[in-house]
């Protein structure tokens, strides 16, 4: 395949009507242009120009390669200018991979961030399977995990800690009364998110640093935070929740903390993305939203936090 840096050099060379006029239009000596078309005839085994001290003609197969090598740069330059609009403002799909729930909390701020970015658009993949970002095509994924992925072909951001804790209804602990410690929790009712048949577990660690795993029957088992939050409300069980979603619930005594001294491993909130370095401004833009609409100070946990559930 012929070099695009020589066929550029032929097209100015036909396009000025000559080696001396190309030389001066690109600013490169005569000589050098001069090599790199004979190196072109040379590869392509045919005589594009007839030159000497006083003529220059174009051959007639010259004059097809010209219309093609013509066509050739205006091509290449277009995907320069692609690339460069790319490099200045975010534009383009940029696909996310989220767990259940937090896509209602960024859904709050999505107005304001495609406001300032009208050339951008986004595609959620709501889910709590791990995605596989290279083979699935997914830009950035949100993931809640004890440790942080390890695979050397990933980029991570913390974003921050969250942990979950054991909530009830005031009816549900009047009916039953308080359990005392986490072997209690078998003789009440409870809640599971999940998306598996059979019974549940719950990982739970104390203040002193003490674990126990607490095996149980949910009565109601569901992958959706919304209906696991109301019927914890409506009294159909204890549930282990997300601690920031159940603040307001709790300070507002519609859900008390059951067994306080208690509460699932912290989990680090993080951001998952292929590379830093050539990082596209829409995927750039795109990570520092979602750093920032998740975070625990940002105004959208004030006013729809409890959305995660």
């Amino acid at each position: 395949m012929p070099d695009l840096n020589d066929l550029s050099f032929f097209v100015s060379v036909v396009s000025n009507g000559g080696f001396s006029a190309a030389a001066r239009a690109l600013g490169v000596p005569k000589s050098r242009i001069s090599r790199r078309i004979a190196a072109l005839e040379a590869q392509l085994g045919v005589r594009l120009v007839e030159r000497s001290t006083r003529r220059f003609k174009v051959t007639e197969v010259g004059h097809d390669v010209f219309r093609h090598a013509r066509a050739a740069i205006a091509e290449a330059e277009a995907i320069d200018e692609v690339v460069s609009r790319l490099r200045v403002e975010p534009q383009g799909l940029v696909r996310i991979s989220c767990p259940v729930g937090t896509d209602r909390l960024l859904a709050s701020c999505l107005p304001h961030f495609l406001a300032e970015h009208p050339k951008l658009r986004l595609q959620f993949l709501v889910t709590n399977r791990r995605v596989d970002l290279i083979e699935e095509g997914v830009d950035i994924a949100i993931r809640v995990r004890q440790q942080l992925d390890t695979d050397a072909e990933l980029q991570v951001k913390i974003i921050g800690r969250t942990g979950s804790v054991l909530v009830a209804s005031p009816a549900l602990l009047a009916a039953h009364g308080t359990p005392g410690g986490p072997e209690d929790l078998a003789a009440y009712p409870t809640l599971g998110f999940s998306d598996r048949q059979g019974p549940d577990r719950w990982l739970l660690t104390s203040q002193t640093g003490q674990s126990t795993e607490v095996a149980h029957e949910p009565r109601l088992t569901a992958s959706a935070f919304p209906m696991l939050r109301q019927a914890a409300i409506d009294g159909l069980g204890v549930a282990l929740l997300p601690e920031y979603a159940c603040r307001e619930l709790v300070e507002d005594q519609r859900l008390v903390r059951v067994l306080p001294q208690w509460a699932a491993p912290e989990g680090i909130l993080h951001l998952v993305f292929t590379s830093r370095r050539g990082l596209l401004p829409s995927v750039r833009a795109t990570l520092d939203f979602i750093a920032l609409a998740l975070r625990s100070d940002s105004p959208a946990w004030r006013t729809d936090g409890a959305a995660l559930l």
